[in-house]
């Protein structure tokens, strides 16, 4: 799911690096690794538990940001009669990490990879997620090797799961594979990224499901001072994206028909809380019409235009109810389906960075091989929905918070200047208290004063930006 993500280049050392050091105290997020995790870790990357299915013969390849290392997820496209065959290989954590183990216990405690502008507190020891288990080119390392037959529009008509040894040929970044498919050079397994996630999305658009492409925030370098701009998601994104989806559905339907699993849902969004994103589309001066779905108006949208990006990010708002079911013997859960996919899904494509993703890959194992669940899974599922969610909203403090300390250091200078910006978001308790969208830099923060009015165009003096201490604050100018 979406989440605003911001990168750092070459940022300051003070007081930005001091700010985020500071909140990762306040938090209590642990960085250093314990030395038995550590020494538990080492020893597991010498000898993992491998499989004897052996695939390294598949050019597998990579798609992640620039400079990743923590890779989950590796692909191989191919043609399959009027279809196509997709192998999606993920990394196979239990192949490393021993249950009720030093690593396992501190996978529990940590849930989740916390990324901070300056570093990420990993969630496994780097010696497994940016090493031994990592899918780094050149590598031979076990993985969950999904395959999954499409036919003609894209639907999945046959599903495989299995551990398999692998070898990815290639690390490509975003930008690389988006300049190699639009200009043709790109090989043929990487030129279907295209035709599949085309199809993929078509079929999204079918079943009312909802991709939104949010913006990042980006912090460069530029002539010794620092710019935050957007950057809005390429084809080629939304494209691997599909992937990930259609095997985390794939997954879903596994676990529901086996009668186990845990599920990734999300119940459709309140009234109130569409009528208030109505009301934003309203003041930013996006046309929505009543008989056009929110599913249907979000493909209109560009995310290069920053009043769609403003209204994409509130947007996200309809996403908060996400949580995990889990369920066993064959009772469901009550709700199953994922409102934005409009479908059955599952977590299963990150486990070097998420924990419940582990044991979805597990049970979808034993699903296919008709085998019984094991009993480290079960031991911890009812648990899983909980600790997901306390490190979801650690995660989700640590982006909020992030993203007010590094608008705050790249602001701190300019204490006294007018902006021209946009009232996104007025309180309807406190009408002197808003939200504005400045358009230059790429920041949205609080304003107070009279005459705040949604959707109007507004002058704004910044009258307090102090990393660490406040928050950005504008006054109507």
């Amino acid at each position: 799911m979406p989440c605003r993500r911001i990168r750092v280049t070459g940022a300051p050392e003070a007081p930005l690096r001091a700010a985020l050091a500071a909140l990762r105290t306040e938090l209590g997020v642990p960085e250093a690794f314990p030395a038995e995790v550590r020494q538990e870790a080492e020893r597991a990357a010498e000898a993992p538990a491998l499989p004897s299915y052996d695939a390294t013969d598949l050019p597998f390849f990579t798609i992640d940001p620039p400079g990743a290392t923590d890779l989950d997820q590796a692909m191989h496209l191919s043609r399959q009669g009027t279809g196509h065959r997709v192998r999606y290989a993920i990394a196979d954590v239990a192949a490393f990490v021993a249950p009720g183990g030093a690593v396992d216990a501190e996978a529990h405690r940590r849930v989740n990879t916390l990324y901070f502008p300056d570093q990420k507190v990993p969630l496994h020891p780097t010696v497994l997620s940016e090493g031994a288990a990592s899918l780094l080119p050149g590598q031979t390392c076990p993985a969950v090797l999904w395959t999954l037959d499409l036919d003609a529009e894209g639907r999945a008509v046959a599903v495989d799961v299995r551990r398999a040894l692998v070898r990815s040929r290639a690390r490509l970044d975003y930008a690389g594979v988006q300049r190699q498919i639009d200009d043709g050079t790109a090989e043929e397994p990487l030129a279907l990224l295209r035709e599949i996630g085309l199809a993929r999305e078509k079929l999204e658009v079918e079943r009312g499901g909802i991709s939104l492409n949010v913006p990042e925030q980006e912090i460069t370098e530029q002539d010794h001072t620092y710019q935050l701009t957007y950057r809005a998601p390429l084809p080629a994104d939304e494209w691997n994206a599909q992937i990930s989806l259609l095997t985390g559905m794939a997954a879903a339907d596994l676990m529901l028909a086996a009668g186990t699993g845990i599920l990734r849902t999300l119940p459709a969004a309140p009234d109130g809380a569409v009528a208030r994103l109505r009301r934003t589309a309203t003041a930013l001066h996006i046309d929505w019409p009543h008989h056009v779905s929110y599913a249907a108006l979000i493909r209109t949208l560009d995310p290069h235009r920053p009043d769609h990006a403003a209204f994409l990010q509130e947007c996200t708002t309809l996403l908060r109810g996400a949580g995990y079911s889990v369920f066993r013997d064959g009772t469901l859960p009550a709700i199953t389906s994922h409102a934005a996919v409009a479908a059955p899904y599952a977590h299963c494509t990150a486990p070097l960075r998420r924990l419940a993703d582990r044991y979805a890959a597990e049970i979808c194992l034993a699903a296919v091989a008709g085998a019984a669940t094991p009993d480290w899974v079960l031991a911890a599922l009812d648990g899983l929905p909980r600790r997901m969610a306390d490190g979801a909203r650690i995660a989700g403090t640590v982006e909020r918070e992030c993203v007010d300390i590094v608008e705050a250091a790249l602001l701190k200078d300019r204490v006294g200047d007018v902006f021209e910006g946009c009232v996104v978001d007025v309180s309807q308790t406190r009408p002197t208290v808003g939200t504005v969208q400045v358009d230059s830099p790429a920041v949205i923060g609080r304003v107070e004063g009279e005459g705040l009015t949604l959707g109007a165009r507004l002058r704004v003096r910044l009258t307090c930006a102090q990393p660490g201490t406040t928050k950005i604050l504008f006054a109507p100018a």
